[in-house]
């Protein structure tokens, strides 16, 4: 109820609102894929009227992030397999091209902050607290691209990728190799070196692909790795990637 008092402090429609309070709850796992969202129970939570509820499930539903499930109602849209593996696809080239196009544009001084970011990164311990910091991470490495609209793209595809679950940060080992390959990314900007950026950045995605693959199988206890899709296509020769 903070957050939404807040809100309405700084003139923030109650729709946004409302639709700020489901996103920030799939975001911290509080709504994970397939709870059910009622009117009733929204409007009583957030201390809104239905309509602004009814206005932010609208606009979840067609963002992809709320779905309307013939049994159950309307849910927090669950992805399968082959929708992950797309998810993934798309973020290994645009994020490939964010990296390449942040080797010819970003400063001395973003290049600068990115790598205080992943230095920061070695000093945290909890998977919340690294998912923040490697949200922070690639959202700069967006930003230093200089493309607004390849930014733009690539938040609308983050939020899908809430739908994913639990950081893969938090399986063993997992955060200690990110920084590693974070720091490849931030060292081929340095050298201006784009086309070492982007394979840098699509090799993160792919590795990322893979324990998320596991984190799926973990979750739907699947006997069979049958019809498993492939990680993303990638000029990597099997550099790995996301998170």
């Amino acid at each position: 109820m903070d957050d939404l008092d807040t809100g309405q402090r700084r003139g923030v429609s109650r729709s946004d609102q409302a639709y700020r309070y489901i996103v920030e709850g799939i975001q911290s796992g509080r709504l994970v894929p397939g709870t059910r969202l009622r009117e009733t129970e929204l409007a009583e939570l957030t201390g809104l009227s239905r309509t602004p509820i009814r206005e932010a499930l609208s606009r979840l539903q067609l963002e992809g992030l709320l779905t309307m499930d013939a049994a159950r109602g309307l849910i927090v849209t669950e992805l399968d397999h082959s929708m992950a593996s797309e998810l993934y696809a798309m973020r290994e080239v645009l994020e490939g091209t964010a990296a390449r196009l942040a080797a010819r544009h970003a400063s001395d001084v973003e290049i600068d902050f990115l790598r205080e970011i992943n230095v920061r990164d070695a000093q945290l311990t909890t998977p919340e607290a690294l998912a923040a910091n490697n949200r922070l991470f690639h959202e700069t490495l967006y930003r230093c691209a200089h493309n607004r609209y390849l930014v733009k793209t690539l938040n609308t595809l983050q939020e899908s990728m809430m739908l994913l679950g639990p950081t893969t940060l938090a399986a063993p080992g997992r955060a200690e190799t990110s920084r590693t390959e974070h720091g490849a990314i931030v060292e081929a900007l340095a050298r201006r070196d784009p086309d070492a950026a982007e394979a840098a950045a699509r090799a993160h995605i792919i590795a990322a692909y893979r324990i998320r693959l596991d984190q799926l199988f973990d979750t739907h206890t699947q006997p069979e790795h049958a019809n498993v899709p492939q990680p993303p296509m990638t000029d990597t020769d099997g550099l790995s990637v996301a998170n």
